[in-house]
Formats: C-alpha cells, structure tokens, sequence
C-alpha cells in the first residue's frame, strides 16, 4: 500500500497536531478535516492547505484511515462508523466511555480487518521505550503526573484524563492479573475529580503507587521501578533514565555502599509524530499497532474501576 489518504476528525487543540503530522508525513495525503466548530476547521484546514469537509459520511469514502481526535463522549460513535465503512482508526484516549463500547470497536476492527490504535502517547516517549527487555519483573512502582490546571480535558475525570497513561504504561511493564485496587480523588477547579490517587496490587506480588493531578503549580511526569537486581528512575519531561544496581557499572552512589548509578539522556522527539508513524506503517504493512485496542480496553476498564473506588470523594 502506497501513497495512504488520512483525514482527522476533531481538530481542536490536540487534533490539530494530528492534521499537521499527517500533513508533514511522506507518502500520505491529508485529504481534509472535519470539526464541530466549523470556523475551527476553516482555520485549521487553511493551514495545511486541505479541504474541509462537512459531513462523515462523505469523508469516509475518500480516505483509508482516520485520527478521531473528539470528545472522550463520541469516541465509540465516530469510530464505529469509520470503521464499519472499512477505515483504519487511530482514536484518542480513553478509547471509549465504557468497556462494551472498546469492545465493539475491537470486534468490528477485526471484521473489517482493519487496524484500531489507541493514543496512548507515552508509549513512544523514547526514555519508555528505552526499557522494553530491560524490566524483568518490576515489584514496587511508583509514578506522579501532575501538571497546572488548562481547563482541557475536563469533561472526564483526572484518572481517564492523565492517569490512564500511567495506567497503560504500568500495565504494559507489569504483564500480570489485577487482585486488588483502592483510591481517593478530589474536585478542585471542575465538576470531576481533579487530584487522585490509585494502589493497584497485581497477582505477582507487584504493587504501583498512582497519583495524577491536573490543578498542581508545576509539571511533573515521574515513574521510577523497582525490580529485584535494579531501581529505575523515568522523568518523562527531560527524557531521562536513571538505574541503580547493586555492584553494577556507573558511578558509585554516596551513602549506599555497593551501588552504582548510570544515567541515560535521550534526545527531543517529536512523541505524537512517532505514535503517527507507528499507525501510518501499521496500516501500510498490516501489522499490529504498538498500542492496539485491546491495551485500550484493558487501561480503560483499570481506569473505570479506579473511578468507582473514589470512595474518597467531595461532593463538590
């Protein structure tokens, strides 16, 4: 499969970043941008020098593949019909409201015989992915996303918001059955929950510490790991690795006879460019994306139940 034809769907701020890329990418064609807001699409479509276009329907019938970059609300919709019409999706996270919905949306993908990725961008950060077949079996996790209040995002709650990364990349490093969750969360500044905190406990003995806030003075995007032969310490933001070991090479650790520390710097990349990439060449090769829809459904059911278990939660 040559040159690709990709339309976006949803062109506020995140999905106008999904039409530049497509836009930017070699051997695929933006065919056009469809929004809600149409003075949006007018401005976004005036950029890229694409069409806008007014209706799905007619849209679908142009292109192989789709960025669904709506509200958290319409995901299952707008994504059920491209994919009912045959069209490659790449649907932003969560990749549905309910777990029924990521369900059909996955069944419907594998009639269809079509590739179904979900926006889990975190996947791609190059300090991420730096650790596939370095982690054996991580036992203690503890990670922090916290960032200033934007208004965004807001119509979900913080755990399907920013906590769903985590919960996604946790998930994928832990490769175990979940026995136990708790949680706490908080309204701040909106109507849902703004600050939460999740323990997930995992049939290995694994245990991750989960906290997620979007009403914090400054950024942070932290995980560090646990195993028995290391400590890796993940700063999202500066694209950094840290690893302690007992006795390994690196820099001996003052105050900790025996350790050692070596750290990994890793150059700016373009995350949502890359995510792109994978889906674009996903779809023209036939294989599996990176993060297909059935990771979806899974960070997406953790999230749910962590949303339910607020036990914690004001009123408001």
């Amino acid at each position: 499969m040559s040159g690709l034809r990709a339309a976006v769907v949803g062109v506020g701020y995140l999905g106008r970043f999904h039409a530049q890329k497509f836009a930017a990418l070699e051997g695929v064609e933006l065919v056009g941008v469809l929004d809600a807001d149409a003075r949006r699409a007018a401005e976004v479509a005036s950029e890229l020098g694409c069409p806008v276009c007014t209706e799905l329907t007619a849209l679908l019938e142009q292109v192989d593949m789709v960025s669904v970059v709506v509200p958290t609300r319409f995901h299952h919709e707008v994504a059920r019909r491209c994919l009912a019409a045959g069209k490659h999706v790449l649907v932003e996270k969560p990749i549905t409201e309910t777990v029924a919905e990521a369900t059909e949306l996955i069944e419907l993908a594998r009639e269809q015989k079509c590739i179904l990725q979900v926006g889990h961008l975190e996947r791609f950060n190059p300090a991420v992915v730096a650790l596939e077949g370095v982690l054996k079996e991580p036992r203690f996790i503890e990670s922090h996303r916290l960032t200033p209040f934007r208004g965004r995002g807001t119509d979900v709650n913080v755990v399907l918001d920013l906590m769903i990364h985590d919960i996604d990349i946790i998930l994928h490093m832990v490769q175990s059955e979940l026995v136990g969750i708790q949680a706490v969360g908080v309204p701040i500044l909106s109507s849902e929950v703004d600050i939460a905190n999740a323990r997930l406990e995992f049939v290995n003995g694994c245990v991750a510490n989960v906290t997620a806030s979007r009403v914090s003075r400054e950024a942070m995007r932290k995980i560090r790991v646990f195993q028995s032969d290391a400590y890796f310490s993940i700063d999202y933001q500066k694209r950094r690795i840290s690893v302690c070991r007992q006795e390994g090479e690196g820099m001996p650790v003052p105050g900790l006879p025996g350790i050692t520390m070596q750290e990994r710097h890793f150059e700016e990349r373009d995350v949502l460019r890359d995510e792109i990439e994978s889906f674009v060449d996903a779809v023209r090769h036939g294989q599996p994306p990176v993060v297909g829809g059935e990771a979806g459904r899974r960070a997406l059911e953790v999230a749910l139940e962590i949303s339910r278990r607020l036990g914690g939660v004001w009123p408001g």
